[in-house]
């Protein structure tokens, strides 16, 4: 992969570049967390976005996708949406380098990568990091790497259009080998969690579909959950964000309100207390309990949060029959995608048949099977 990226940079532009690694992101628990100043528990993977780069001495922008085999020429003088999607990871973080006013120039850039799209593991917010590190570096730019993630964050949020959290840029940025994150997503304290058990692995099942409901009904969860914020607040002042609120508060203030929002609710307070008390399975070294709380997790996001869809919920409930199955649920924003999994090594491919062939017979598709680790985050390549 880093060769054939290497190979195309030369073959394209006649120098050596510089190449970055970001990776994609899981996140164990803690769920749609993030946007309500929750806490989460994500970790990077060893599937990554690689961005080749040089500075040009002009202010011309020349990219090249690998993947795509597709090309953009743009002017860092001129930023606008591109109407191709990949290009617009990068211009947006370029422009937000441009409004805390680094100093830039034009690039030559190839980019490519074996994050799956369309499988929930954030390949945009690896792109956003992997290219905002390697401006860092051709640029000569004094810029932190929490620097870096809030902008690959912004991003996201004001040139591509994505509201999405901070979480996955963070995992992105801040990942490492072998362990979990801990993060507070209103402080943006952080730990790492050592999760490595020796006999286990973490299975990501790709359902192969994406119900075109996710964008918008990830919007209104995000309104759902300011509407419960705001009925707790005319008693309790105090409430910023369901980060704050407590079930009493939401039974007494919501629950004779509005009973959509009531359930939202419930299960975000839920799933926020979830994540402390998963990493405190994690520092007993109970995983068995660690995965039970992944199963209750996905209960609450397909019953009361409602952003599952049959083909998860069939994957998950599936794989409670076998006992070598920890723990499992579905990942990400929801209505399609991945589900999380956590597997003893001795039964993973017998289990894996299984699905296969039932997943198949049950919804008519193929099931795609990804075995991922945990590695290190946003770095350049030796």
């Amino acid at each position: 992969m880093i060769d054939n990226i290497r190979r195309k940079f030369v073959s394209l532009y006649k120098e050596e570049p510089i190449i970055v690694r970001s990776p994609g992101r899981i996140n164990l628990i803690g769920e749609h967390t993030d946007y309500n100043n929750g806490f989460v528990l994500p970790a990077a993977i060893d599937k990554a976005i690689y961005v080749a780069v040089t500075a040009r001495t002009d202010e011309e922008i020349y990219m090249f996708a690998v993947d795509e085999n597709d090309d953009y020429q743009g002017n860092i003088k001129q930023l606008m949406k591109s109407g191709k999607q990949w290009p617009d990871f990068i211009l947006g973080s370029l422009q937000q380098l441009q409004i805390h006013n680094y100093h830039t120039a034009g690039f030559n850039l190839v980019v490519g990568g074996d994050v799956p799209l369309g499988a929930g593991l954030s390949s945009s917010a690896a792109l956003e990091c992997a290219s905002l590190f390697a401006f860092k570096q051709i640029f000569k730019l004094d810029i932190s790497l929490l620097d870096i993630v809030k902008m690959a964050q912004r991003a996201e949020n004001d040139f591509v259009g994505v509201q999405c959290g901070i979480m996955d840029q963070f995992a992105s940025g801040f990942g490492k080998k072998n362990h979990v994150i801990k993060l507070d997503c209103r402080s943006l304290e952080y730990e790492y969690k050592p999760f490595m058990p020796d006999d286990v692995e973490i299975i990501l099942l790709n359902t192969n579909v994406k119900h075109s409901l996710a964008d918008t009904e990830y919007n209104t969860r995000r309104k759902q959950c300011e509407k419960g914020v705001a009925l707790i607040k005319k008693k309790y002042a105090e409430v910023e964000s369901l980060r704050d609120a407590t079930l009493e508060m939401v039974e007494e203030l919501i629950k004779p309100v509005d009973e959509i929002v009531y359930r939202r609710c419930v299960f975000m307070v839920t799933e926020i207390k979830r994540v402390p008390d998963a990493c405190a399975d994690l520092d007993n070294k109970d995983i068995a309990a660690f995965g039970k709380k992944m199963f209750e997790a996905h209960e609450g996001l397909s019953k009361d949060y409602e952003v599952s869809c049959k083909e998860l919920d069939f994957l998950v409930d599936h794989v409670r029959q076998f006992p070598a199955v920890i723990g499992a649920r579905m990942m990400g924003g929801g209505f399609g995608g991945c589900t999380i999994n956590l597997v003893k090594k001795e039964a993973i491919d017998r289990i894996i048949n299984d699905i296969n062939i039932d997943y198949k017979n049950a919804m008519g598709l193929e099931l795609t099977m990804y075995r991922v680790s945990i590695e290190n985050g946003t770095g350049l390549i030796n």
